[in-house]
């Protein structure tokens, strides 16, 4: 025989069977939150994972970029070069030209008509008979209007120079590669 009187016995019970119910009860609270542990690590690394490509993603893409600047830079700077040498070699020559005129080392001259009649009503003078020049005639120009001539010449060639540099910056910069 038992020493626990029965109503004793039954609340025992009645607290054992709580006791066992309430630690599965936490057993199972136990297991469920490992199981929502887990998926919440998983969808974490989901997310880092996702982020990571999306910024290798950005990275490849501002590489590309910067690669695309570099060789544009590149091209525009050979051109550049190019148009300098293009443009220092026009104004070498144009300087030689002035200083073979100052010296009087090249003479500047102009074709003239020869079936123009004079505005005055004259008579133009006759050739001498025994004259060697064959072809047209023409007429020596002072030196300071040569000059003068060869200035504004050199101001249009570099002045054509430039607008060919512009033209090929546009061409370049607005043409993709």
């Amino acid at each position: 025989m038992s020493l626990i009187p029965t109503p004793h016995r039954l609340l025992a019970n009645g607290v054992l069977l709580a006791v066992l119910a309430g630690s599965t009860g936490a057993l199972a609270w136990q297991v469920q939150a490992w199981r929502y542990g887990q998926q919440l690590e998983r969808q974490a690394r989901l997310h880092v994972d996702g982020l990571n490509q999306q910024a290798q993603a950005a990275a490849a893409q501002q590489q590309a970029e910067q690669d695309k600047r570099l060789a544009l830079e590149r091209r525009l700077s050979a051109s550049e070069q190019t148009y300098y040498r293009v443009l220092n070699d026009v104004q070498r020559d144009q300087s030689r030209l002035r200083d073979r005129l100052a010296t009087a080392d090249l003479r500047l001259s102009v074709l003239l008509d020869a079936t123009a009649k004079p505005a005055n009503g004259s008579v133009p003078a006759t050739a001498a008979a025994g004259s060697v020049v064959h072809g047209t005639t023409r007429a020596q120009l002072d030196p300071a209007h040569a000059q003068r001539i060869i200035s504004i010449t050199d101001a249009g060639d570099q002045g054509l120079i430039a607008l060919a540099a512009c033209q090929a910056y546009a061409k370049e910069v607005s043409t993709p590669k």
